[in-house]
C-alpha cells in the first residue's frame, strides 16, 4: 500500500533477474484500486478537509511479472521488463479525472456549505444583536419603571414622614401643656387644702360639717382627679409618641433604603455598552440575593405608610381628646369653684346674720343687765332705807315680849 502520487521501488534497483522473451500473457488483470481508511466526518463538517489531497490515498494491487513469463515471438516489448511493475502501479487518466472531479465537487460543496454557514452565522449574529438590543432596551425600560416606582413610594414616604413629624411636634407641645396644667393645679389644690386646714380651727359648735366643707372636699377631689386625668393622658401621649417615633424610624430607614436603591437603579439605568465602568462578574447570574418580589416590595412600603397613617389617626384622636379635656376640666373646676364660693358666701351671710343677731341679743342682754344692776342698786338703797322701820318693829316686838303674864297676847298689832 502506497499513498497516491508515490511510486514503488523499481525492479532494477534490486538484483537483476534473467527473463526470456516470451509471448504476452493471454489476459492481464488490470490493477484493482480501492479506498483504504475511509475518513470520519463530524456532523456538518463533511467537506471541510476534502480539499487536502494528502489525506486521500488509495491502495493499488499490482501483479509483478512472474519469473516464467516469456516475450511474445510476434511483438517485441516496448518498455524494459524492469519497469513493468512500476507501470502497472500507475493510475489511469480516467482515475485522475475522477479524483479531480471528486475534489472539485467536494471543494464546491464545502464552499457552498461554508457560504450557508457564513450566512447563517451572520443572520444569527444579527438576530442576537437585535435580541440583545431589545433585551437591553427592555431592561432599561424596566429600570426606568423601577425608578418611577421608587420615586413614587419615596415621595409617599417623605410626605407621610413630614406629616408624622408635624404630628409628633404637636403631640409633644400638647404633652408639655398637660404637664404644666397638672402642675398649675397644685396652687388651687393648696388653697383648698389650706381652707380645710383653717376651718379645722373652729371651736365648739362652729366646727360643723356644712356645705362649705362639703364643696371644699369636692373641690379637692376634683382637682386631684383633674391632675390624675391630665397626667394619665400625658402618659398615653408619651406612649403614642414612642409608637410614632418607631414608625418614624421605620419610614426613615425605608426612605434611606429607597435613596440607596434609587442611586443604584439610576447608575444601572445609565449604563450602556460603551460605558467605562462595566466588567465581567462571573457567577452573578446564578447568585440570587433578593428577599422580596415587586408585590411584597410595594406591600412593605404600603404597610409602612398605612401603619404611620393609623398611628397618626390615633394621635389625632388623642390630641383632640387632650384638647377637649382641659376645656371640660376647666368647666368642672369653674363650676365647683363657683359652688364653693357660693357656699362660702351663704355661710358667711349666715354667720354674719347670726353674729348680728347675737350682737343684738348681747346689747339687749347688756341693757337688761344694766337695768338689773340699777334695780339691785335701788333694792339695796330700799333695804338700807328699811333698816330704821325694821329697828322700830323689832324694838316694838322686844318691848311687847316684856309684857307680863296674860298680857302676852297674840293680837293684831303683833301680827302686823
Amino acid at each position: 500500500m502506497e499513498f497516491l502520487g508515490t511510486s514503488q521501488a523499481a525492479s532494477y534497483c534490486g538484483p537483476k533477474k534473467p527473463c526470456a522473451l516470451m509471448a504476452p500473457p493471454e489476459a492481464v488483470q488490470s490493477p484493482a484500486v480501492h479506498e483504504c481508511y475511509p475518513p470520519y466526518h463530524l456532523p456538518g463538517y463533511r467537506y471541510l478537509n476534502s480539499w487536502r489531497p494528502s489525506l486521500f490515498y488509495q491502495v493499488s494491487d499490482g501483479q509483478a511479472c512472474p519469473d516464467e513469463c516469456r516475450r511474445s515471438p510476434l511483438r517485441p516489448p516496448t518498455i524494459l521488463p524492469a519497469l513493468r511493475s512500476a507501470l502497472f502501479c500507475r493510475y489511469s487518466a480516467q482515475d485522475w479525472d475522477q479524483a479531480t472531479q471528486l475534489q472539485l465537487r467536494g471543494a464546491e460543496a464545502s464552499r457552498l456549505w461554508a457560504g450557508r454557514l457564513t450566512g447563517d452565522t451572520r443572520r444569527l449574529m444579527q438576530d442576537k444583536d437585535q435580541l440583545t438590543r431589545q433585551m437591553q432596551e427592555g431592561t432599561s425600560r424596566n429600570l426606568g419603571q423601577r425608578l418611577t416606582d421608587i420615586g413614587f413610594w419615596k415621595s409617599e414616604l417623605c410626605y407621610e414622614l413630614d406629616r408624622l413629624l408635624t404630628e409628633n411636634r404637636s403631640m409633644d407641645t400638647l404633652k408639655r401643656r398637660l404637664e404644666c396644667g397638672a402642675e398649675e393645679l397644685n396652687c388651687p389644690l393648696q388653697v383648698a387644702l389650706e381652707c380645710l386646714y383653717h376651718r379645722e380651727k373652729r371651736i365648739g359648735i362652729d366646727l360643723v360639717h356644712d356645705s362649705v366643707e362639703k364643696n371644699l372636699i369636692r373641690e379637692v377631689d376634683l382637682l386631684k382627679c383633674c391632675q390624675e386625668q391630665m397626667r394619665q393622658l400625658a402618659r398615653r401621649i408619651d406612649i403614642q409618641m414612642r409608637d410614632n417615633r418607631d414608625a418614624q424610624h421605620a419610614l426613615e430607614r425605608d426612605i434611606e433604603d429607597k435613596n440607596s436603591a434609587e442611586c443604584i437603579e439610576e447608575q444601572c439605568f445609565n449604563l450602556r455598552s460603551t460605558s467605562d465602568c462595566i466588567s465581567f462578574f462571573h457567577g452573578m447570574e446564578k447568585c440570587d440575593g433578593t428577599i422580596s418580589v415587586p408585590d411584597t416590595w410595594a406591600k412593605f412600603s404600603n404597610d409602612s405608610v398605612r401603619h404611620s397613617q393609623n398611628l397618626r389617626a390615633n394621635s389625632i384622636r388623642l390630641r383632640e381628646e387632650a384638647e377637649h379635656l382641659p376645656e371640660s376640666l376647666s368647666d368642672q373646676l369653674w363650676k365647683q369653684f363657683t359652688d364653693t364660693n357660693l357656699a362660702f358666701n351663704a355661710r358667711i351671710a349666715e354667720e354674719t346674720e347670726a353674729k348680728n343677731k347675737l350682737h343684738t341679743q348681747l346689747a339687749k342682754t347688756l341693757q337688761e343687765i344694766f337695768q338689773a344692776e340699777n334695780t339691785i342698786m335701788l333694792l339695796e338703797r330700799a333695804i338700807i332705807a328699811k333698816e330704821c322701820p325694821l329697828k322700830v318693829a323689832q324694838t316694838r316686838l322686844a318691848c311687847w315680849n316684856r309684857r307680863p303674864n296674860v298680857e302676852l297676847c297674840r293680837d293684831i298689832p303683833q301680827f302686823r
